[in-house]
């Protein structure tokens, strides 16, 4: 089974994210913020990371960062609701493998997860 790990500050984001994600088979961990996120990523063994750009305590760039020096084989997929090429572009520079804006649609969302877990394999 995959696991997947959600950061994101907004409690009705994770949600809508977590049961999309839980529909599809997919085992769902949650993250309010990305420290508590670094500290879950650290602990447990995750197949996909997506994560909030922009957050309390540590920024999702920080996040993908931190994350990518623990372990830089697990694919990152940032999130952001208020997201241009620029944001996109420093997130793949930082190693993200992939982007996606807020409101996203269902379909992507699940093309992208599936996307970064058979590049994994």
């Amino acid at each position: 089974m995959v696991n997947i790990l959600i950061i994101d500050d907004e409690k009705a984001i994770r949600k809508t994210l977590s049961e999309i994600l839980s529909f599809e088979g997919y085992k769902i961990d949650e993250a309010a913020d990305g420290e508590e996120g670094l500290k879950k990523f650290s602990e447990k063994s995750f197949d996909v990371v997506l994560c909030d750009i922009k957050m309390p305590k540590i920024d999702g760039i920080e996040f993908l960062e931190k994350a990518k020096d623990i372990n830089s084989d697990i694919p990152i997929i940032m999130i952001s609701g208020h997201g241009n090429i620029d944001t996109a572009v420093a997130a793949i520079g930082h190693g993200a493998v992939d982007f996606i804006e807020k409101p996203f649609e269902a379909e992507k969302l699940l093309h992208l997860v599936s996307r970064a877990t058979e590049t994994e394999r």
